[in-house]
């Protein structure tokens, strides 16, 4: 089979890492790729976003199947594009991904569903939403509507830092048109984590669960990003809570998309609190998680291509993956400075001593290859993941992974998993 997979990250990375392991691969196209994904596929120079150019690319190289990574190619309705074309692809269409693309279509959703998450309001004016909050509960969480690279969520602990948000948000639109409507919901507490699930017509097939890092300091502190790091399985999940997820989550989710006659097949990514009245929605995500991909696909010892296969042809249900019991941990090394503003094309050194432990794998992310050199090229620029057989062993060997790695201004946080 020749496989496509989209996007540029550290998550396409790991998916082509993990792809390349099946048997019945014969040939693997990344694009645009990174310096790392080179490795083992070949890049194209076609960026996620021009959909009509990676379908023109699909059909004239007789491509099988493509496999999207980012989120806005799904938004932008890549997979319509592909199915028109006759081309076979794993991600939801249009319509469904607006289940993450706008945050006030999946509350309502949620809440026609009965999909336990926060209480919350939409603003389409600064001024009705500044009115509000003078008088509101705090705190509260502030969201851009649309997709805003995982930043788009702002905690506000009193009027003023609501405010500002707002401000942020709708009139210096600094999350540009992601932030013309806000939602404003009550603020969750309690454990985090995140889990996956295949979704196709006849039901689902959940993956174990993960926790994401987002902020980008030690202790959960500083502003979010798009993940710091990730552990695998989360710790925070019981069969109990597993339970729950089952029956109060997922089972409503895929029956409201049958009541709702919403086409989706591919990877829902929910993230959830759970708060002392349970487990509840803090948003939908439709395609696979970055950095959680890097510790589910070091997990998975099955075939990810049958599983994929299996959701197109609607028998994901039915499918019993093999999962490893270790640990996962993967510790992101990004750009000084990151995420605000932050410089690259630093040569990247250590890559090869970091790399030769069996347990541990360095997925590529903003990097590129420029005369045989690997630099720096984007905010998040390493995933160094880790086996081990228990959490503790699996962050020792991905910390001790990243000390033989170094690029100019290089920041990471040291707590990956450490943390309450």
């Amino acid at each position: 089979m020749k496989i496509l997979i989209i996007g540029s990250g550290g998550r396409e990375h790991a998916l082509a890492w993990k792809i390349a392991q099946s048997p019945r691969v014969e040939q693997i196209f990344v694009a645009p790729g990174n310096g790392g994904t080179s490795s083992l596929a070949t890049n194209v120079p076609i960026p996620a976003s021009d959909i009509s150019g990676l379908a023109r690319f699909a059909g004239k190289n007789c491509i099988d199947l493509t496999i999207v990574g980012p989120d806005d190619c799904l938004a932008a309705g890549v997979a319509d594009a592909f199915k028109a074309e006759g081309l076979r692809i794993f991600g939801p269409q249009k319509a469904a991904a607006r289940l993450e693309s706008s945050k006030a279509f999946a509350k309502d959703f949620m809440k026609r569903h009965g999909i336990p998450c926060a209480e919350s309001r939409e603003f389409e004016d600064s001024l009705t939403a500044y009115a509000w909050c003078r008088t509101a509960s705090y705190p509260l969480v502030v969201k851009a509507d649309g997709l805003a690279l995982g930043k788009g969520v702002i905690i506000a602990r009193n009027p003023l830092e609501a405010a500002m948000a707002i401000h942020q948000c709708m009139d210096l639109a600094v999350f540009g048109a992601a932030g013309k409507k806000i939602i404003i919901e009550e603020f969750l507490e309690g454990p985090e984590c995140s889990i996956h699930a295949i979704i196709d017509g006849s039901g689902y097939l959940a993956f174990p669960d993960a926790r994401d890092h987002k902020r980008a300091y030690d202790g959960d502190l500083g502003p979010n990003t798009g993940g710091m790091g990730t552990i695998s399985p989360s710790g925070t999940l019981d069969d109990a809570l597993w339970q729950q997820v089952h029956k109060e989550i997922l089972e409503p989710f895929v029956a409201g998309l049958r009541a709702d006659k919403i086409t989706f097949r591919g990877m829902l990514f929910p993230g959830l609190m759970l708060t002392k009245d349970g487990p509840k929605v803090l948003e939908f995500n439709c395609r696979f998680g970055d950095p959680e991909t890097q510790v589910l696909v070091r997990r998975l010892d099955s075939d990810l291509l049958d599983l994929i296969e299996a959701a197109l042809e609607d028998r994901v249900a039915g499918q019993t993956p093999k999962w490893s019991t270790r640990a996962a941990c993967c510790v992101v090394m990004a750009s000084g400075g990151y995420p605000g503003s932050y410089t690259t094309g630093h040569a990247i050194h250590g890559l090869t001593e970091a790399s030769a432990h069996p347990d541990v794998v360095v997925f590529h992310a903003g990097t590129k290859i420029v005369d045989g050199s690997v630099l720096s090229s984007g905010g998040r620029v390493l995933g160094v993941t880790a086996r081990g057989e228990n959490l503790s062993a699996a962050q020792a060997g991905a910390y001790e992974a990243v000390e033989k790695i170094s690029f100019e201004g290089h920041q990471f946080r040291r707590d990956i998993g450490m943390c309450a």
